[in-house]
Parts: C-alpha cells; sequence; structure tokens
C-alpha cells in the first residue's frame, strides 16, 4: 500500500467564478505553510500511529469524493450537515437537528473500511480540515460543556474536575458535577495525572487529524468559515443551491466566542498558565499559522 506523500494540486476545472480569486491564493498560501512546516518539523515520513486511529475522525462522501476531518468547535456540526445533503440523506441543512447529526450513524468514518479501501480514499479524494484559533476553540468547548445543563460533561468531567481542583467543595457540587470554573478545567487540561482522560472537543488538531501525515488538499479556517467552505463546496462540483449554513448550532442566544470573549475568560489566570495552555497548543499555533495570543 503507497502512504500518500505528496500533496496535489488543487483541481480548479470546476470553479467558474473569478470572485474566488481572493480565497483560493489565501487557500494556497495555507496548503504551501502547512506544507513547509511539516517538511521542517514534521520528522516523520512514516505514520508512527496506528493507521486506523489516524483516519477515525475523517468523514467520507463517496459521491463527491470527499475526506473531511472533524475537528470540534471548528464548524463541524454544519459540516456534517452539509455531507448529509451531498450524500442524499437529506434535501436541506435547514432541517437537520443537532441529535440527527451527531448522533445519527448516516455518514461514514474513514476507519470503517479495510486498510485498502482507506488507502484508496487518501490517494485519490479531496481531503479537507477546517481549524480554528486553539484559545478560541478551548473558550467555546468550556462554554458549551460547562456552562449549559449536560448529562454527559458534568457528571464525567465535572465531577472529577470539582474533586480534584476545587478545595473545601460542599457535596452537592461533588454530585452533579455542575458549575465548573475555567481555571479549575485549565487545571486539569494542563495537568499529566487528569482525573479523566482527554477528550476531542479540546483535544489537538494535530492529534485529532495528523496534518503531517495526512496531507490535506484544503485547510478551512473558521475565521473565514462561510467564504472558505462555499469555495470549498465550488471546488468538488457540489449543487449551486448548497451553501454553507451559518447558523449557531446550540445555545444561539449565546455570544459566539470571539477575541474579545477569549479575553474575559483569560483575565482570571496567571501569566503562567497562559503560557501553559500556549504551550499545550504551540503544534496547533504554528502549523495553522496563528498568531501568538498576548500570554
Amino acid at each position: 500500500m503507497n502512504w500518500p506523500v505528496d500533496i496535489r494540486p488543487l483541481n480548479k476545472s470546476l470553479v467558474a467564478d473569478s470572485k474566488w480569486k481572493r480565497t483560493d491564493a489565501t487557500q494556497e498560501k495555507r496548503r504551501s505553510f502547512l506544507q513547509e512546516f511539516c517538511k521542517k518539523y514534521g520528522g516523520v515520513s512514516r505514520p508512527q500511529s496506528h493507521l486506523f486511529h489516524m483516519v477515525s475522525r475523517i468523514y467520507v462522501e463517496d459521491k463527491h469524493k470527499i475526506l473531511y476531518c472533524e475537528v470540534p468547535k471548528a464548524g463541524c456540526s454544519n459540516w456534517k450537515r452539509i455531507l448529509m445533503v451531498l450524500n442524499g440523506l437529506a434535501p436541506s441543512t435547514y432541517n437537520i437537528s443537532h441529535d440527527a447529526v451527531h448522533y445519527g450513524k448516516h455518514l461514514k468514518k474513514l476507519d470503517s473500511f479495510d486498510l485498502k479501501g482507506i488507502y484508496a480514499r487518501l490517494n485519490t479524494y479531496t481531503k479537507a480540515v477546517f481549524v480554528r484559533d486553539p484559545m478560541e476553540r478551548l473558550v467555546s468547548a468550556f462554554r458549551d460543556k460547562f456552562e449549559h445543563p449536560n448529562s454527559y460533561y458534568h457528571p464525567v468531567f465535572g465531577k472529577a474536575i470539582i474533586k480534584k481542583y476545587r478545595p473545601n467543595a460542599c457535596e452537592e457540587e461533588l454530585n452533579n458535577g455542575s458549575g465548573v470554573k475555567f481555571k479549575e478545567f485549565i487545571h486539569y487540561l494542563l495537568d499529566s495525572h487528569r482525573p479523566v482522560g482527554m477528550d476531542i472537543h479540546w483535544e489537538k488538531i494535530s492529534k485529532l487529524c495528523y496534518p503531517c501525515l495526512i496531507h490535506y488538499d484544503f485547510v478551512g479556517k473558521f475565521e473565514t468559515l462561510e467564504e472558505d467552505a462555499n469555495y470549498f463546496l465550488q471546488l468538488i462540483g457540489a449543487p449551486k443551491k448548497l451553501k454553507f449554513p451559518n447558523f449557531k448550532d446550540r445555545h444561539s442566544s449565546d455570544k459566539r466566542t470571539n477575541a474579545q470573549v477569549v479575553r474575559q475568560y483569560l483575565k482570571d489566570l496567571t501569566r503562567t498558565e497562559k503560557q501553559l495552555i500556549y504551550d499545550f497548543y504551540y503544534l496547533d499555533y504554528l502549523m495553522f499559522n496563528y498568531t501568538t495570543p498576548f500570554v
């Protein structure tokens, strides 16, 4: 089996409109930046991780020959809606519920295929990853999972975090795991002896999508999500009327997590804690060319 070594030029034959020139130039810059980064720092030409694990976050759309690596908190719910429409599983992105997107078993993942099927798709399909500023993604995940009722994250993560990082916690807090503070969450994140494991919502993108081993043809960013996504849909020959949805998937009354919101959360952290978060996501900052936050 041949491991796909080189990045291929994007096939732009289906893009008729000249309005995408700027988006395309940005895309080429991101692709070459990531490629240069991987040449310099990648250090491995062969995969060291188990192949099935490496491709376990990648969704497959066979009709348009797309592989999409899911990065939570970077537009993934709406991307899955798009994949469902492209797959013929729904007529429109607007009437697919959050639960249908995340808990329905409609979409195939790359690790469900045999080795031959995995390699064939890695070598021939258009591979996309959409990323987000690491600090923004982290705060967004915290707000989503710990500031709203949640029947999984509060009992599984909340209880363990409060037990370990909140001295003198009362019995009610220890029993229901609600009300985790951002500082406590950060103590958990940075602890090499975490009381409960990592989670995809705050795992590093470098560990979710392996961008130096799987050569993504398209690197989208949450900061320019609609523009990037709609350009990508042109590239793969999606139906003309299909546009990337711009609605907020959950907690729609909450303000979107942006740089201003992030600053509010970071103000309670020490300079050292902020530096350690940056160090934790160091690879993500570097490979996707995000500006170092003020730490």
